[in-house]
């Protein structure tokens, strides 16, 4: 199982000498195996994955998995390259029991005027819209992927993804302390080998001793996220989600204060590759 970051930043994308090492493409992430291609979210760094399949040829093929709809992990769709071909086949799951007809309405509206030129009827691709539902495990080609419901402002999920013997848990989104941790999330977590879990915040900016407070903004800390990442037994720790307005100085800073409290704490970086599997470390 390989996965490979094509957006890590929250809220709006960046650009510039400000994102030049972390990367500035909102929510999106490709997990491959044994020719099957997983694509979670579909904020900016959507586009780019898409010129990449692009690249390989028809036909194309992809299950898409959406933690929630809010524009930051929806926006990339309507620059989605393969969508547009008639061969491109896309299933995409909505969060929550209406989430097939939720996330077709989204995707439709914001690809309607005054906001976007071309409408979702001109992607020609075949589109299958179906329900992600907290914990009920979808079967994809070798994946096992989980929802499990995730504490953020209108709902969201997390996906617990399980292939060739590895896992891997994807959390953005996710307002989560050690405090708040409870068994009903942490068994999702558990001994998973990578997990990527929002780490928008620092503590000072979380708690309002810089600017506004941000509790019940639906994010974590980096100190939250490593505290998680320790009780869970996680293996690795991607810090996801990373504030527009941090820089890569900024972010690295909160990574290395994150170490302190789990040791395989690392940024999540666009182009970053994982392989998960005997012997691989990427």
């Amino acid at each position: 199982m390989e996965v490979r970051f094509y957006g890590v930043r929250g809220s709006i994308a960046v650009s510039g000498a400000h994102a030049a090492g972390i990367g500035g493409n909102t929510s999106c992430l490709e997990v491959t195996s044994q020719g099957h291609r997983l694509i979670l979210d579909a904020g900016t760094g959507l586009r780019a994955l898409g010129e990449v399949m692009m690249r390989e040829g028809a036909p194309r093929k992809a299950t898409l998995f959406f933690s929630h709809l809010h524009w930051d992990h929806v926006q990339g769709f309507p620059f989605f390259s393969p969508g547009y071909l008639p061969t491109t086949e896309l299933e995409l799951y909505g969060p929550g029991p209406d989430g097939d007809s939720a996330l077709a309405s989204v995707l439709a509206r914001q690809m309607e005027p005054p906001n976007f030129p071309v409408p979702l009827s001109t992607m020609r691709a075949r589109m299958a819209f179906r329900s992600a539902l907290h914990g009920h495990t979808v079967e994809v080609g070798p994946f096992r992927v989980t929802p499990f419901d995730s504490p953020h402002p209108q709902g969201c999920l997390a996906y617990r993804v399980e292939a060739d013997g590895h896992s891997f848990v994807y959390a953005t989104d996710m307002e989560m302390s050690l405090a708040a941790l409870d068994a009903r999330h942490a068994r999702w977590m558990e001994g998973v080998d990578a997990l990527c879990m929002d780490a928008q915040y620092t503590p000072d900016e979380y708690n309002g001793s810089r600017g506004a407070p941000r509790k019940g903004w639906g994010h974590s800390t980096m100190v939250d996220a490593a505290q998680v990442a320790q009780a869970v037994h996680a293996r690795r720790l991607f810090l996801f989600h990373h504030d527009p307005a941090h820089n890569d100085e900024q972010v690295e800073g909160m990574a290395e204060e994150a170490r302190q409290y789990f040791a395989a704490s690392e940024p999540a970086r666009e182009g970053k590759r994982i392989v998960l599997g005997a012997g691989a470390h990427a």
